[in-house]
């Protein structure tokens, strides 16, 4: 894992005076990375970094002659249309990369001049996906997701006898995952209603989103190799927010024996911005199942990961119906979590992803599972917070919701912070469910 290093000095600011604001989510202590061009151009995709409201276009930086060695290579690599070939290239130069930037953006630096003729303020931009996923895995961290929903199909055995001892994860579709912004239109498939005895086609009538976290692979393993644990986050890029849509009612009828299928691969949206490993540093925290709880076996323990194996990451969902919009009425706040709650740390994903060999690439995703807390409030999904759907809960213009309908817009964010550290924040990714194509 990362150690704390000059990077991370909570007393660093930076020339670009945005990033100083305190609440800033790109403050210099994070400089996360994306795809971008200029909003309504013809211009290609390439890398950037985010320092307070402006981006430094790495492909201009690289063009400058102020970089050199692994620096220098970085930012070539990253002036490509996905940052697939820099997240392969490794930790040695994701970290040249990043102590090249930190000082070239620090309050007085003589490099101020140049770096500023390559900055783009985020107001004029537009994302891209910022690498190509070739693979998409979706875990179940949360031991409270997984009782919440465990109870409501099984009251009396909320958890499979597995769940403590093993990971779970389902592979995923990949093509339907897309950036902030995203609408998608409700799913149709075939489910089966309560009440009928036979199964219809229709729209989904209970579609929910599920907070989770992003985990991009950077360096792979060869097909055969298992990761070790103590290796496993060297092996890993960086974190971004992640909205994996489901949808109830057609996950019910289909997920046995085989588990999710259509009611899954219809949309996922991620963040544009991916926050490295290395700034997640100074927000690890030591991780450890409960003494009454089986504990993990020996390939998925280490001492590192005992230690610091947890990050402290907090998370927060937002609705704003199709209503609220009209009204110029903000999205407000319906549940917060954390992911220092989830029971499996990204390294005991990672090693597990790979114990049978299986062979990771740079720009595979990861979903961390939704993330709920262990208060209710905490709900990670809609099918918690409205218990299976029994129960609406109200919003603050007097709309009431049990699932996600037609026009809103949900919105992810997520930042982390402690008193020895400066804050910084994953921005947000936000998507929009549009009527059923019938």
């Amino acid at each position: 894992m990362y150690q704390i290093n000059e990077t991370h000095n909570p007393a660093l600011t930076s020339w670009v005076t945005s990033a100083n604001q305190g609440m800033s989510d790109f403050s210099i202590q994070n400089l996360p990375f994306a795809t971008f061009r200029r909003a309504g151009s013809k211009e290609a995709l390439r890398g950037g970094v985010a320092i307070g409201d402006q981006i430094v276009d790495l492909k201009a930086l690289s063009e400058t002659g102020i970089l050199d060695g692994l620096a220098q290579e970085a930012a070539e690599a990253c002036s490509a249309d996905s940052l697939n070939r820099y997240m392969g290239m490794g930790q040695a130069v994701w970290s040249a990369l990043r102590a090249a930037l930190s000082n070239a953006l620090a309050t007085g630096s003589d490099l101020e001049a140049q770096v500023r003729t390559c900055l783009v303020s985020q107001a004029d931009v537009e994302y891209g996906m910022p690498c190509h996923i070739g693979d998409y895995t979706d875990f179940y961290t949360s031991i409270h997701h997984a009782t919440s929903v465990g109870k409501l199909f099984r009251p009396d055995n909320p958890l499979l006898p597995n769940y403590k001892w093993i990971p779970i994860g389902y592979h995923g579709r990949s093509s339907s995952i897309d950036i902030s912004g995203q609408t998608f239109h409700r799913p149709v498939s075939q489910l089966k209603p309560p009440t009928a005895d036979e199964p219809v086609v229709a729209p989904c009538k209970r579609l929910d989103y599920e907070l989770e976290l992003g985990i991009f692979m950077g360096n792979g393993n060869a097909l055969g190799d298992a990761i070790n644990i103590s290796d496993a986050e060297s092996h890993v890029f960086g974190i971004c927010l992640f909205n994996d849509w489901s949808a109830r009612d057609i996950q019910a009828w289909e997920y046995q024996p085989l588990g999710p299928f259509l009611a899954k691969n219809f949309a996922s949206t991620i963040s544009p911005w991916i926050v490295s490993m290395e700034a997640l540093a100074p927000y690890r925290s030591a991780f450890s199942h409960p003494g009454d709880d089986p504990q993990p076996l020996p390939y998925l323990s280490s001492d590192v990961n005992s230690e610091q194996g947890a990050i402290d990451i907090e998370l927060e969902v937002l609705i704003q119906t199709e209503k609220m919009r009209a009204a110029g009425t903000p999205a407000e706040t319906i549940s917060r979590s954390n992911f220092n709650h989830s029971y499996w740390t990204v390294a005991q994903l990672v090693t597990h992803h790979t114990v049978n060999g299986c062979n990771l690439r740079p720009g595979d995703l990861l979903g961390s599972g939704t993330q709920s807390g262990p208060e209710p409030e905490g709900a990670g999904s809609l099918l918690e917070l409205s218990n299976g759907g029994k129960q609406s809960f109200a919003l603050s213009n007097g709309e009431e919701r049990t699932f996600v309908e037609d026009g809103d817009t949900i919105i992810l964010r997520g930042y982390c912070h402690n008193d020895g550290a400066a804050r910084i924040g994953f921005g947000e990714v936000a998507s929009t469910v549009l009527p059923a194509k019938v």
